[in-house]
Parts: structure tokens; sequence; C-alpha cells
């Protein structure tokens, strides 16, 4: 299987992001109006202007209707679920439905309440089954990456938890600079340490938050950015890989790779003309669901060779001063993890890099920028990777 790809065919002119946190005050509808609000005020467009919609949500609706109706727009109007990728998903198929030149105009959004669930977790209700699905929590899933890799690679145990410390240290310290993150509190490597216990050798501060929010995207075609805005994002890469679930049921499946995001990165490189992703991107954001997840995702990217990211972790290779910025938003562990809008957040942190408004956290003239959103659990997921970059070429 092959993607031609549609790398500087597409561009996003506007983009708004809610804060994610817990808005015991906004509905959904509030939060997706905010979004769709935010993401016009930065454009010429007006609503009247978008010729269709995909709205990603896990949970928090159901149909087009989702959207349509806190709009009031009667439009093209598409619901997508792909796990924790939904948003992303929203956002890739809102870019190839400009590229095929079905729609001049459209608008990506994302949108999760998970705080308006007696759970304390994600939400999700699944279909009846053959019996074989395994019947564990993320963190007990995730959670397996860590002992496996330090396995793999000679960590004890008390590098590893330096190692994973990190990780939760680095994007808490980024977190902090963002004010619509989630967490907004840089945390001391010792009380990460010691935290308490959630699952295996993940504690609390291991664990990405629970969160409300929203976000949308506005895109069109390359060659119209001129009518919207000076200051477009370029898409130079979509690539998606649904992965076929044999993981689980496979003796020899190792907890440190996910196929499915090594499959889609190396798509989407293709697709975008990289060669050496740590020297051409100017930074990252990836699915930190929990901290070894990270670890993992930078050998999987390419951004550190097989058993050698924990090095550069500790090294500060991905912190933000550091040679690969991995992150710079505070990621799902310290922005927040609305399902639905955890992929279009990732690109509202490129959208605010690439035109120098991320203050503090502000990295010097980015050019290109890698997002990656997991969905589902190891040995069974998605992965979805972007490349978006700030010029043409």
């Amino acid at each position: 299987m092959a993607s031609h790809g549609i790398k500087d065919r597409v561009a996003v002119v506007a983009m708004g992001c809610t804060p994610f946190r817990e808005h015991w005050d906004r509905s959904v509808d509030d939060l997706l109006v905010d979004a769709v609000s935010e993401c016009l005020a930065g454009t010429t467009a007006e609503l009247g202007d978008v010729d269709a919609f995909w709205v990603g949500t896990q949970g928090s609706g159901m149909a087009g209707v989702t959207l349509s109706k806190p709009l009031h727009v009667a439009a093209p109007v598409t619901r997508v679920e792909n796990f924790c990728a939904t948003g992303s998903d929203s956002f890739r198929n809102a870019a190839y439905a400009v590229a095929a030149g079905a729609y001049d105009v459209v608008m990506a959004v994302g949108v999760e309440k998970l705080k308006d669930s007696p759970y304390s977790g994600l939400t999700a209700t699944w279909p009846p089954a053959d019996g074989t699905r395994v019947d564990w929590t993320a963190p007990a899933a995730f959670s397996l990456l860590a002992p496996a890799y330090a396995e793999r690679y000679g960590l004890d145990e008390s590098t590893l938890r330096d190692v994973l410390t990190h990780i939760a240290w680095k994007n808490h310290q980024n977190g902090a600079l963002n004010p619509r993150a989630q967490f907004r509190r840089a945390v001391a490597k010792e009380v990460i340490s010691n935290a308490q216990p959630i699952a295996g050798p993940l504690g609390m501060y291991d664990c990405s938050g629970v969160a409300d929010g929203a976000a949308a995207a506005l895109i069109v075609r390359a060659e119209d950015v001129g009518r919207y805005t000076d200051n477009p994002m370029y898409v130079k890469a979509l690539a998606l890989t649904s992965g076929t679930g044999d993981g689980l049921r496979a003796d020899d499946y190792l907890f440190t790779s996910f196929p499915e995001v090594v499959d889609s990165a190396a798509d989407a490189y293709r697709q975008a003309g990289i060669e050496n992703p740590r020297r051409d991107l100017s930074f990252a954001e990836v699915h930190d669901c929990f901290t070894p997840t990270e670890l993992v995702l930078m050998e999987d990217l390419g951004f550190s060779e097989r058993g050698a990211a924990w090095r550069d972790v500790l090294d500060g290779v991905f912190d933000l001063d550091g040679e690969m910025p991995v992150n710079p938003d505070g990621g799902l562990k310290s922005f927040g993890h609305p399902v639905g809008a955890s992929g279009l957040r990732m690109l509202f942190e490129c959208w605010q890099q690439f035109r120098g408004d991320a203050g503090e956290r502000q990295l010097d003239k980015p050019r290109l920028a890698l997002t990656q959103n997991l969905g589902g659990q190891p040995g069974d997921c998605v992965s979805f990777v972007s490349i978006v970059g700030d010029r043409l070429g």
C-alpha cells in the first residue's frame, strides 16, 4: 500500500483552542463555539464561508448535529471517531477534502468533555466482541512498556525511574509556561519520583490528565491563503496506520515499539521528504499519554537510535532548550487530554510556534514540525503522524 500525499496543496489559515481543564461552567456546545469563534476571529473568513465541517469526538456527541446545532449552521458536517487520534483524523479528512477539490474552505474541529462523566478516565461504549479483548485499564496497558524497555536495554530500576521522571518533569516545566494548559505548575523531580503509585512502575505524575476542551482549524487550498492570512501553516504530510491488533495475541510482542507508529512515521517522512527527522524537524508534539509512551515514541519516530532514547532523555535532548524539543506546550501530560481535541491541540502548538505566538516557550525560528497521535493500546492501536511547516517547499 502507498499514499501519494498532498504536500503543500493545502494550508491552515486560522486556528482556535480553548484552555484544557475542568470546565464545570461550560457545556460541549460552549466549548465548540469558543474554539470555532477564536478560529474565525483570526482570519477574514466568516462562518458562512465554510463549505463543510468535520467534528471529532469520542463520546461527547453523535452525528454531525454535534457541531451544526451549537453553530446554527445547515452544512455538511461529518462526525469522526478514531480512539485518541480522533481530532487528528478529523483534520486529515478535512484536508483531503480540500486537496481533492470537493470544497474550497473547510473546518476541522475536535471536542471532548470528559468531566461530564461520573467515570474518572476515558469513556467509551464497546460493542459486543468475541471475548478475547484484554480487560485492563489504560495505565495498566501502557505500564508494560517501562519494564519491557528496561529489560531489553539493560536499565536498572533506578535509572528507569530517572528517565520517566525527567519526561514528566520536562512536560510540566513546559506546561507551566502555557496559559491554556490544564496543569500550570512546575513539579520537582523528587515529587514525581515519590508520587502515589498507579500501575506497575507508573506513579500519578506518569499519567496524563483528564480534561475538557475543544480546538479548531480552518483549511483552504495553498493558492488561496492570501485571501485569509499572511501567516499560513502548510500541510507537508498526513499519515494514518490502523493496526491489526495482533500484538496482544502474539507471544513475541516486545512492548518496546508501536509498529503502527513506525509505519505511519515512515509514510509521513516519505511524503514530506524528511531524511533525518532529528535534524530536519524543528520540534515535535507527541502522544505522551504516559511517560513510557513518550520514551518509546522517541525511537519509533527516529529521534533516537534503538536503545538510546533513555540516554537522550537524561541528556536533555528533548527539553525545551534541547536539540530536538518535544512537547513544548506541555503535551498530554500537562496540557491535558480531551480525546477528540488532542490531535488538533498539537497542531495548534505548531500554529503558535510558527507565528511567534508561543510566549515564554517560543522556539527560535521553527520551520518544520511533527505531530504524532496514538489511539488504542500497545499491540492494538492506530497512529497518526502529520508534518507541517511555515512555508512552501
